[in-house]
C-alpha cells in the first residue's frame, strides 16, 4: 500500500459528473432507509423477539457473501449506472410486494423472511455498481470527498427515511409507508435513466468469467494492505455496525419503546454517520493517515460499547448510538476510500465487491450471534465483551501496520 504524494482536497461537487448523479443518489438512499426500518420493525412488530431482528438484519446483509464477488465481476464488465437502474426497479418491487401484502392481509413472518432475503439479495449488486461508479464520476483527488459524501448522503436518508416510515405507521399504516418508499426508488431509476454519457469505460478484452473471479482472489491473497483494510472492516462490522442492525430489538427489549423510539435511535445512528461522513470529506489522500483514523475510531467504539450498562433512557442511548455510528462511519468509509485509492482500476469491481462482501456480511453474522445471545444474556455483557476483544484485535492489526503498509 503506497502513501500518496498528492495531498490536495478537492470537493467532488465541483465535478459535472458527480452533481448529475447526486439527485439520484438521495432518492436511492431515502427509499432504502425507509425499506430496512420497515422490515425491521415488522420483525419486532411480529415476534417481539430479539433472535428474530437478529435473524431479518442477517437476511437483508447476508446473501452479500455469495453474492458480492459475482455481481463485482459484472460492474467490471457493465456500464455501472446500468446495474443501478436495474438495482432500484427490484427495490421498488420488494417494497411493492409489502405493501400489497399487508393491504391482502397476507403478510408475515414467512413472507417478511423472503422480502429480507430478497433485499439483500438486491443490496449485494446495488453497492458493488454504486461504488464502482463513483471514482467514474471524480479526479482522484475528490475520491475522498466522493465517498464522503456519499456516507453523507446515505446517512442523512437514516434520520429521513425511519422518520418518515413512523410516521406513515402511526397516520396512515405500514402499507402505505411501503408504496411511498416505491416511490422513492422509481424516482431514482428516473434520474439515473436520465444521465446520457455517465459511467461509460473504455472496451477491454474480457477474461472467462470464473477466471476474473480468480484473478480477483488472487490480487486480494498477494497485497497485504488490502487484506489489513478487509481485517478492519471486519472488526467495523462486528462493533458498532451489528449493534446499529439490532436497533429494532434494542429499543423493545432495553427502553421497551415503540416504533417511535426507534425512529428516534435510527434518526441518532444517522445524525452520527452524518458527522463522520462530514470528517471524511475533510480528508487528503493519505492512505497512512486514513488508517490512523480507522484504527482509532475502532479503539474508541469498542470503549463506547463498555457503556451500555449506562444508557438506560432514550436520550443517553440516542447520544452513545450517534456517536458510535460516527465512529464506525470514520472506519468503514475511511477503509472503502483507502481500497479505493489503493486498488489498480480493472480490479477495481472485483476487490470493491469483495470489500462489500465484508462490510455486510460481518454485521450480518454479528447480528444473527449477538441477537440470540442477548437474547439469553442480555445486551450489557454481550456488547462489553465484544468491545474489549474488538479493541484487543484493532490493537494487534495496527501494530503490524509498517509491514503491511510496505505492500
Amino acid at each position: 500500500m503506497r502513501r500518496e504524494k498528492r495531498q490536495v482536497r478537492h470537493s467532488a461537487l465541483t465535478q459535472p459528473e458527480f452533481r448529475r448523479y447526486f439527485p439520484a443518489s438521495w432518492f436511492s438512499s431515502l427509499g432504502s432507509w425507509m425499506l430496512r426500518f420497515l422490515l425491521g420493525w415488522s420483525a419486532w412488530d411480529l415476534t417481539e423477539s430479539a433472535t428474530w431482528v437478529g435473524i431479518v438484519a442477517a437476511l437483508m446483509l447476508g446473501p452479500a457473501f455469495i453474492l458480492s464477488p459475482l455481481f463485482g465481476i459484472v460492474s467490471d464488465r457493465v456500464n455501472p449506472r446500468y446495474g443501478l437502474i436495474v438495482s432500484m426497479l427490484t427495490h421498488a418491487l420488494i417494497a411493492l410486494v409489502g405493501g400489497v401484502s399487508l393491504l391482502a392481509d397476507t403478510f408475515g413472518i414467512p413472507m417478511l423472511m423472503v422480502l429480507a432475503f430478497a433485499m439483500g439479495a438486491v443490496t449485494s449488486g446495488h453497492s458493488p455498481m454504486r461504488l464502482a461508479l463513483i471514482p467514474l464520476l471524480v479526479e482522484r483527488d475528490a475520491l475522498p470527498s466522493a465517498v464522503g459524501l456519499s456516507a453523507m448522503t446515505f446517512n442523512i436518508a437514516r434520520i429521513l427515511g425511519p422518520a418518515l416510515g413512523a410516521w406513515l405507521i402511526r397516520e396512515s399504516g405500514p402499507a402505505a409507508a411501503f408504496l411511498i418508499s416505491v416511490a422513492m426508488f422509481i424516482s431514482s431509476g428516473i434520474v439515473l435513466a436520465t444521465l446520457k454519457g455517465v459511467g461509460h469505460r473504455a472496451p477491454k478484452p474480457r477474461e472467462p468469467f470464473l477466471q476474473q473471479l480468480s484473478a480477483g482472489f488472487r490480487y486480494v491473497r498477494e497485497d497485504r494492505g488490502i487484506q489489513l483494510i478487509f481485517a478492519f472492516t471486519v472488526i467495523n462490522g462486528l462493533l458498532g455496525r451489528t449493534l446499529v442492525e439490532l436497533l429494532p430489538a434494542l429499543s423493545g427489549r432495553f427502553l421497551q419503546g415503540d416504533s417511535g423510539d426507534l425512529a428516534t435511535l435510527t434518526a441518532s445512528a444517522g445524525v452520527g454517520s452524518i458527522i463522520g461522513g462530514l470528517i471524511l470529506t475533510r480528508q487528503r489522500a493519505d492512505t497512512q493517515r486514513l488508517l490512523a483514523m480507522v484504527a482509532g475510531a475502532l479503539i474508541a467504539a469498542g470503549v463506547l460499547l463498555l457503556g451500555l450498562q449506562w444508557m438506560a433512557d432514550l436520550l443517553r442511548l440516542g447520544v452513545m448510538i450517534a456517536l458510535l455510528s460516527m465512529l464506525t462511519t470514520m472506519a468503514g468509509t475511511g477503509c472503502q476510500t483507502i481500497a479505493q485509492l489503493t486498488v489498480r482500476e480493472d480490479y477495481r469491481g472485483r476487490v470493491i465487491s469483495l470489500w462489500t462482501l465484508l462490510a455486510m456480511s460481518s454485521p450480518a453474522l454479528g447480528s444473527a450471534i449477538y441477537g440470540a445471545l442477548s437474547d439469553m444474556l442480555g445486551f450489557v455483557p454481550v456488547m462489553a465483551v465484544a468491545g474489549v476483544v474488538g479493541c484487543a484485535v484493532v490493537a494487534g492489526l495496527y501494530a503490524r501496520r509498517g509491514a503491511l503498509l510496505a505492500s
